[in-house]
């Protein structure tokens, strides 16, 4: 609550008013001084004012003198003025605005299409990793980096056979030595979470495959895929519409 009480100054102020500071404004009633002059003409003062006092009993220092959120949203039903404004009007985006169509990886992302996911990567292979994997040096051949390998060779087995579980383990392994770095890696990986019904752990897979390679689009896409699987509905579409749109720049320069 105390949060929304700074939105809503920030909101009124166009800036950044320290609480404190807002608060004595407000007591001394200059409200001129703490709304932005932008704003001019677009409330009357009796919404102004009650806004202000809103956002003054949201900034007290006792928790308990605050609202709560019924009486808060009870407080600001009157003061709303347009009931039905389109989402794309209020954030500024141009109605009927070309998109992208979904590739066949993006298509299955978005039906969850587990199954498809897993037959693209299995025939990309590892053709994504140049540039992005870490080179290993003459020194660095020894026993434990072949072990390593070996581990990665295992579960590029295991995910060829949909055996997800040994998939898991087997790159779990060759990610915790940490001799190597492969996006692609976190990306099995990530789907053979999805597999097991694992959303989380493969969000947190895609995620970490996209900062190892910040503009492959596989990433969005698992990222898209693990949000679907973990209900979030809305995030999930941004990272879809992320991943066309780098799949687009991709097949452009490519």
């Amino acid at each position: 609550m105390y949060s929304f009480g700074t939105l809503l100054l920030d909101l009124l102020s166009g800036k950044h008013i320290p609480p404190s500071h807002a608060l004595d404004l407000i007591r001394d009633r200059n409200l001129q001084m703490l709304t932005d002059s932008c704003l001019e003409g677009q409330f009357s003062n009796d919404d102004g004012t009650e806004l202000v006092r809103l956002a003054s009993r949201c900034l007290q220092y006792v928790p308990c003198e605050r609202p709560n959120p019924k009486s808060l949203v009870a407080a600001l039903l009157p003061l709303q003025k347009e009931l039905e404004v389109p989402s794309h009007v209020l954030m500024s985006i141009q109605h009927g605005a070309a998109v992208l169509p979904l590739t066949p990886l993006g298509e299955a992302c978005l039906r969850l299409d587990l199954t498809a996911i897993h037959e693209i990567l299995e025939k990309l292979g590892y053709k994504d990793d140049e540039g992005a994997a870490t080179e290993l040096s003459f020194q660095m051949w020894t026993n434990q980096v072949q072990d390593t390998l070996n581990s990665k060779k295992k579960g590029d087995i295991a995910f060829r056979h949909k055996d997800f579980r040994a998939a898991i383990d087997c790159y779990t392994q060759f990610i915790d030595v940490g001799t190597m770095i492969s996006p692609t890696v976190f990306a099995r990986r990530s789907l053979s979470h999805l597999m097991n019904d694992m959303p989380q752990e493969a969000l947190n897979d895609a995620v970490q495959a996209q900062v190892i390679s910040p503009i492959w689009h596989i990433a969005s896409y698992l990222q898209a895929a693990a949000l679907f699987g973990l209900g979030r509905e809305n995030e999930a579409q941004i990272a879809l519409k992320e991943g066309s749109v780098l799949e687009e720049k991709k097949n452009v320069t490519s």
